[in-house]
């Protein structure tokens, strides 16, 4: 989501005649778009802002350039930040941006802080940098399709910097969506903090369908878009419908993001996350057995206050029964004005690391078996572009989200193409396009 709210922002720079800087030294304006999720992510923003603003004093540059924070820090911090920068902009505002530098940069006014509310925000983030380094139009795009969390997990910040949930409307986001596939995109993932409770109060039920497997099907019809994704999802909106649409919308990749958080029942509960073991194990059943072959990964947070070391072994028991594709796990961070960070039963630094380290292994091992049994499949790939690591060669993902890379040339981006894997790497796949339809 932070990543298509700063091509948002990048986008509305451009339509103004602006162009992207080769790097922070020669822009005029620099802007960091912040997370909130955990301490550390808040610290590498201040202290990066710090970091190019002694730069510029000492090249005599500072008053010269527009430096601001965007996002989730922007909003919970407010007008503190306007010590280290000279706009700050909440996450209900990223579509005025530009307009705010253009204030700053022509002299009409000196700072900008804007953390409201703006109703109808929701709907503002439609703009797109369409073409790649090098002239390549974008293969895939993200859409946002929902604002806001009405969730409240005692750990998370994340509803009270982003607001409660509001939705788009179907036309809306197909009209978005029908715009990128006339620019070449092949792919759309739709995003939101939990996609399943996409339009719950503004569509509802219809002929028992959920609103978001409605849009689902209304994104399924548009010419052009080759897969669906989506991400994030929540349980408690994770229908019976939505493990049936897996089996029925063809252009609905067999991949789900599922955050579990934790494998204790009593963890959960005090995390408020709304579900159990049991029925999270049951979700993954059904979609598995919609989609042999689904691609499940999901997040864990270890170290959550009172977590025993009883609690950890039912996470690990989890982690083994589901074989997850993959996960993020990460270290439990206290977030300020969150319940969990006055909560008795703080979890030692230590004991944190370890336990990170014990299921970040488990993972690893159970993730490798997956991946080795693609070795001599035939696979469909769509062709992304340059490999992030060897620009030489091109990578790509299956329909169950895994990257495979392979040797390839320019001709290739944006097909859909079937690779033989030949070998495994660290969550990689290797692929040979010249066994088939290489031309």
């Amino acid at each position: 989501m932070n990543e298509r709210d700063s091509e948002a922002v990048a986008a509305q720079f451009m339509a103004k005649g602006y162009s992207m800087a080769k790097s922070e030294d020669g822009a005029d304006v620099v802007l960091l778009n912040t997370c909130s999720v955990r301490d550390h992510a808040e610290k590498k923003a201040i202290g990066k802002m710090q970091s190019i603003a002694s730069g510029l004093k000492r090249k005599g540059k500072r008053k010269e350039v527009v430096l601001g924070f965007l996002g989730c820090m922007a909003q919970s911090r407010g007008e503190e930040l306007l010590e280290k920068a000279n706009l700050v902009v909440g996450t209900q505002k990223f579509h005025r941006t530009a307009d705010y530098v253009d204030d700053i940069l022509s002299g009409r006014r000196e700072a900008v802080c804007d953390v409201d509310e703006e109703k109808g925000s929701e709907a503002e983030i439609k703009d797109h940098v369409l073409a790649l380094p090098g002239g390549q139009n974008q293969v895939t795009g993200f859409v946002s399709i929902m604002q806001g969390c009405n969730q409240y997990c005692t750990f998370c910040i994340v509803p009270y910097t982003r607001g409660e949930e509001r939705s788009r409307s179907i036309e809306d986001i197909v009209t978005e969506c029908e715009a990128l596939a006339e620019h070449g995109v092949k792919e759309i993932t739709l995003l939101g903090q939990i996609v399943t409770s996409y339009g719950k109060r503004e569509i509802g039920v219809k002929d028992g369908k959920s609103a978001f497997v409605q849009l689902l099907e209304a994104v399924n019809e548009i010419p052009g878009i080759e897969r669906i994704r989506f991400t994030s999802r929540h349980r408690e909106g994770d229908g019976d419908d939505l493990a049936e649409a897996y089996g029925r919308l063809e252009k609905l990749c067999e991949s789900a993001h599922i955050p579990v958080q934790s494998g204790s029942d009593r963890v959960l509960k005090s995390m408020h996350r709304g579900y159990t073991r049991k029925r999270f194990l049951e979700i993954i059943e059904k979609l598995r057995k919609a989609k042999p072959g689904i691609g499940i990964t999901t997040d864990v947070i270890v170290g959550f206050p009172g977590e025993t070391e009883e609690d950890f072994d039912e996470t690990l028991s989890l982690a083994r029964e589901v074989e997850f594709d993959n996960a993020y796990i990460f270290k439990y961070s206290p977030r300020k004005d969150t319940p969990a960070a006055e909560m008795p039963g703080q979890v030692q630094q230590e004991v944190r690391e370890e336990r990170h380290a014990r299921l970040l292994e488990l993972v690893n091992d159970l993730a490798e078996k997956r991946y080795r049994q693609f070795v001599d499949r035939q696979v469909e790939i769509l062709v992304e572009g340059p490999s992030r690591r060897n620009a030489a060669r091109l990578h790509g993902r299956t329909r169950c989200n895994k990257i495979v890379v392979f040797e390839g040339s320019e001709r290739h981006i944006g097909q859909l193409m079937d690779l033989k894997i030949e070998r495994v790497g660290s969550f990689t796949l290797y692929g040979n396009p010249a066994i088939v339809n290489s031309d």
